[in-house]
């Protein structure tokens, strides 16, 4: 009896873990975007778990999306891994899966679905290649739980937009067996200098996003104790990590090595204004156009082959546009007459519109689309020049091929500059940088 009993129980609390992935919810309306949270340890377990799983159902009613949570990895089906956009894998530990499970897990992400891991996510499941290769790095060690600096290296992600330069916070901080910044896209590292314990050289990313194998991967250090879920900053961070896993938000995950600043948000050393108005600079590192038409101008040196990145916002129907090739001026007018203009704009026409060489060619406005963020979020764009081609990638999707016929126009060498477009047009501007080609 007492066995039966306890085999009663165990099953019953099997059910209660899975009631909640075994249906859709009567309290969200068909095509809400659906979360797992799954938190199954089989080494340390952390005590944050349960604020954790709190902390994402409260960002899910911010968020306007779904959450389930289970600890039972028989959850680890085909079939029922169709129904979420994401997992969340929130400080496991250990071999939390078997075959089969795994088996799924893999197309799940095949078929075109997100990763989020959280803290000990990468202390989970060692010897399974594929899941290194999604959390993007395994745990090594780690000091005392210590303040530190973090540097924010891309300021337009989703989880990283709305922090400063550098963010100082107090968590435990992760040593890894390897540094993934060759594989994915570095969105904040450790100042080693900051804090005791630090063993990476000097290249200690924390929280890094990936595509990978056909899914969304996106993995934060962050999120030991129970006092991170508290924490606004922390609790953005992981939202906008959860958002752009899901597909709601837009970034450019790519790796990114090699580039080195033009603007880096604290000088303008270099850059010239032609022509009237003016662009603001912003305590946060943010140039945001005011009045015009004018052009700001990296006047220190031109560009023959190269692939320029910047990140750029909207307020709302707003103008404004990268220019490339052009000669030095300062007649904003010239860039317009013999240089090649990359739009910002929401409804003109098609090729004067969002990711257009203005006047020559639209973009793909399709992928364009699906690669928009709205106003009021960041975007970046790669702008390649190679010879007379031109190609535009907008959050990592390429929506433009332009190559030039003109030899006044020509792109061979020139100079670049963002445009502040007249009184009525606000775009923002942050992280312009440059890495030249061979």
């Amino acid at each position: 009896m007492r066995t039966t009993g306890r085999l009663t129980t165990a099953v019953a609390g099997a059910a209660l873990l899975l009631g909640c992935v075994a249906g859709p919810s009567a309290a969200h309306p068909a095509g809400t975007k659906r979360v797992l949270v799954f938190s199954k340890t089989a080494g340390f377990r952390h005590d944050s778990i349960p604020e954790g799983i709190a902390a994402v159902r409260e960002l899910a009613a911010q968020g306007g999306f779904a959450v389930d949570a289970t600890e039972d990895s028989t959850a680890f089906t085909a079939k029922n891994l169709r129904r979420y956009d994401a997992v969340v894998f929130l400080s496991t530990t250990g071999d939390v899966l078997d075959d089969r499970q795994q088996w799924a897990f893999e197309g799940y992400i095949r078929r075109g679905g997100g990763y989020v891991g959280v803290h000990a996510a990468a202390d989970t499941e060692y010897d399974w290649e594929f899941y290194g290769g999604l959390a993007g790095a395994w745990f090594r060690a780690h000091p005392a739980i210590q303040p530190a600096t973090v540097r924010v290296e891309d300021r337009a992600h989703p989880a990283t937009a709305g922090l400063a330069r550098t963010w100082d916070r107090t968590d435990e901080w992760y040593n890894y067996r390897s540094n993934p910044r060759e594989h994915a896209h570095v969105l904040a590292s450790l100042d080693e200098s900051s804090y005791q314990g630090g063993t990476m050289d000097g290249d200690h990313p924390i929280a890094w996003c990936q595509e990978y194998r056909g899914g969304r991967a996106f993995y934060t250090g962050g999120g030991h104790s129970k006092e991170s879920y508290a924490e606004p900053a922390f609790r953005q961070h992981l939202l906008g990590g959860i958002r752009w896993a899901i597909g709601e938000a837009q970034a450019d995950c790519r790796p990114e090595n090699g580039y080195r600043p033009l603007f880096d948000g604290a000088s303008l050393d270099g850059w010239q204004q032609a022509g009237p108005g003016s662009f603001t600079l912003s305590e946060d590192g943010t140039l945001t156009s005011d009045g015009g038409m004018g052009l700001l101008w990296y006047a220190g040196r031109s560009f023959e082959s190269y692939s320029l990145k910047l990140d750029w916002k909207t307020e709302g129907d707003d103008n404004s546009g990268v220019f490339v090739g052009f000669p030095p001026s300062d007649d904003p007018w010239s860039a317009v007459d013999h240089g090649h203009e990359i739009q910002i704009d929401a409804t003109d026409t098609p090729d004067r519109t969002t990711g257009s060489v203005y006047g020559f060619k639209s973009a793909d406005r399709k992928k364009r689309d699906r690669a928009l963020n709205p106003p009021g979020e960041w975007n970046t764009y790669e702008i390649r020049v190679e010879g007379e081609r031109l190609r535009v990638w907008l959050n990592g999707v390429r929506i433009n091929d332009f190559t030039n016929t003109d030899p006044s126009r020509s792109l061979r060498e020139g100079h670049l500059g963002i445009q502040n477009h007249g009184a009525g047009d606000q775009v923002s501007f942050r992280d312009i940088r440059i890495r030249e080609l061979p």
